[in-house]
Formats: C-alpha cells, structure tokens, sequence
C-alpha cells in the first residue's frame, strides 16, 4: 500500500521532509502546502505534485492519509490536532507545540483518534547520537552520573521580523528552538528530570521578550545532574553532546555540515586511574537521517512498529521547557510536576 502525504510548511525542515517521503516506497506525496506562492510552486513542481495555498484544503480531502505538519510553533498543535480529528497520521517537527499544554492536547487527539502521532525529533537518527545510545543501553558506561551539552549557530540579522522573532508564532527563543532537541537527547538517555533551572540572555540580537542564548541545570531523582548551553551567537555552528558514567563516557562532536563531521568518542574508564581506553568514529557520509526517521514513522503507520518521537516524548520535553522558562522567571530551582508528563 503507498500511503497519500501531504506536507504542510514548505521551508527548509518541510523540503526535506518532502524528498524523504517521495522516495519511500510506501510513501507518495500528493500535495504540498505553504502561504507562499513561489515556495509551494517550486516544491510541487520538484516532486510533481498539487500545490496547495491552505492546510484546511488537505485536512478535509479524504484522500490524503497522512499530514506533515513543518510550520511555525504557533501553527504545530491546531493544525495537527485537525488532522488528527480527520483521522490522518501526522508527524509534527518539535517543538509539539508552544506549550506543555499545547503538547498535551495533541497526544490526546492522537490517542481519541488512534492515530500515530510522531515528533520530529530528528536528532535521535543521526548516526553518532544513535551510535552512542545503543552503546549506552548495552552497558558500556555504566550509570548515568550527568551529561553536558552545548548546542547553537549564529543566527541572523533580522531575525526579530521573521516568526522566530515573534513570541506568539514561536512561543520561547532559543530555548525552544533548539534547546528542545538537546532536551529531547537528555531525556532519551536519562529519563525525566526532576527540577530544572535557567538563566536567559538576550545578548545581541533584538529579540525581546525573546532569548538568544539559555544557560539550563537539571536534576534527576537518583542524583544525576545534566547542563546545557544553547546560544544564537554561537558564531561558528556547535553540537556538543557528552554522557558521563560509572564505567566511561560517550562525546559526540558535529551534526555534519556546517556543524562538522560527527564523531563518537567513546572512553572507558581505567579503575586504577589515569588515562582511559578511547575509541573514536567518525560518521562524514551524507545526512540519512531524515530518511532513517521517515522509514521508522512509515513502519509505525504501516505495522504498528515501535518508534521514536512518541507523543509521551513531545509531552516530557515540552514539560522541562516550560519549567525551564517558569525558572527563569523566579529565579529559583522549580520542581518538573509529574502530572504535567502524563498524556
């Protein structure tokens, strides 16, 4: 069976969700859509596809079986919860929404429909990050003692014209840009922190209310620590991701790109002291990773497979979020509530 798609947001993230989804063999692309006329014209043309002007055209036609859903934050939860309702699968980039509460109304959607609802959270299927996980479950460094990660690019000027600059469209700055992602990768490996706090900064570009850089502590109920730094002016594009165990650690370097070469760097620790055991893989083939997450979500649809970017994923990072930001508001080392990561 080749499921119907239709693409929603014809930006950088919505293209190549599009290609991965033309290329599937379970998979055809009917129909993108975007408000910009010469965007969505150029993308249909690509694929040879309808071009569509409005997302309510493509929730309504029955054909369509699944809807990806690449629009600005502000968009994500009401055009996703939607589709859901018309009883299409959807995939929603992070973040699920601006809010807890926003993530929470699509996992609940998506569960009264008994529909899969996947999170873009990307991340997860590069190859040194996923690398590191299997490690990490096979016992390689033991128990999770904390984890550091440093995550960002330069942004640009006027950035404070376009949605991202826009705190109803984007709901937090960087933070919720890219710091979901790197919250999403702490959870992934450590599970859901206990209490959070943040400092915010908006050093250079214009943004206010709005954030271009966010410094973060976490802690987990049995003692594990994690810190993060995102930043817009972070210069020369970073990821920066380390997990530190009983046993050893796991350091992933680069995204590929303009954020380098991914490597794995995988020490283990020496009982008697001094310098560990260090292997280190590099990962300089192109970005599949878009495709290895489209094929995922496609075994989900089509056999019930388990997946990663589930809707209790979105629901858990967007609740670290939103305390992060309560945090910074008070100053104060605030509690994650429990009953926010339920869905």
């Amino acid at each position: 069976m080749s499921f119907r798609i239709a693409v929603i947001g014809c930006g950088l993230i919505g293209t190549r969700r599009a290609c991965a989804a033309a290329q599937h063999p379970s998979s055809h692309l009917a129909a993108v859509v975007d408000s910009n006329a010469e965007r969505r014209a150029l993308l249909a043309a690509t694929h040879r596809c309808r071009s569509v002007e409005t997302w309510e055209e493509v929730i309504d036609d029955r054909s369509i079986d699944i809807v990806v859903v690449s629009t600005p934050n502000g968009l994500t939860a009401e055009i996703g919860v939607a589709a859901l309702h018309a009883g299409k699968h959807i995939l929603v980039e992070k973040p699920p929404g601006r809010t807890v509460q926003e993530a929470q109304h699509l996992a609940s959607a998506a569960r009264q429909a008994n529909r899969v609802l996947k999170i873009g959270f990307n991340h997860r299927y590069h190859p040194a990050i996923s690398r590191a996980y299997r490690l990490f479950s096979q016992g390689k460094i033991g128990k999770i003692i904390n984890l550091r990660a440093r995550y960002g690019h330069g942004g640009r000027p006027g950035y404070e014209k376009e949605w991202r600059g826009d705190p109803v469209q984007a709901g937090g700055g960087e933070l919720t840009d890219q710091g979901v992602h790197v919250v999403d990768l702490i959870r992934w490996f450590a599970g859901q922190p206990a209490e959070a706090i943040a400092l915010l900064q908006t050093a250079v570009w214009p943004l206010q209310p709005l954030e271009d850089n966010a410094v973060c502590l976490l802690r987990f109920s049995e003692g594990a620590l994690a810190s993060f730094h995102t930043s817009w002016t972070q210069w020369k594009n970073l990821f920066s991701f380390e997990v530190f165990g009983t046993l050893g650690a796991l350091s992933i370097e680069g995204l590929g790109g303009s954020y380098g070469v991914e490597r794995l760097v995988t020490a283990i620790r020496n009982p008697g002291g001094g310098v560990p055991v260090m292997e280190e893989e590099c990962f300089d083939g192109p970005d599949v990773s878009w495709e290895r997450e489209w094929d995922e979500f496609m075994g989900a649809v089509e056999g019930g497979q388990t997946y990663w970017g589930t809707p209790e994923d979105g629901v858990g990072a967007m609740a670290v979020i939103d305390t992060l930001y309560r945090s910074s508001r008070t100053g104060t080392l605030e509690r994650i509530a429990a009953e926010c990561v339920s869905v």
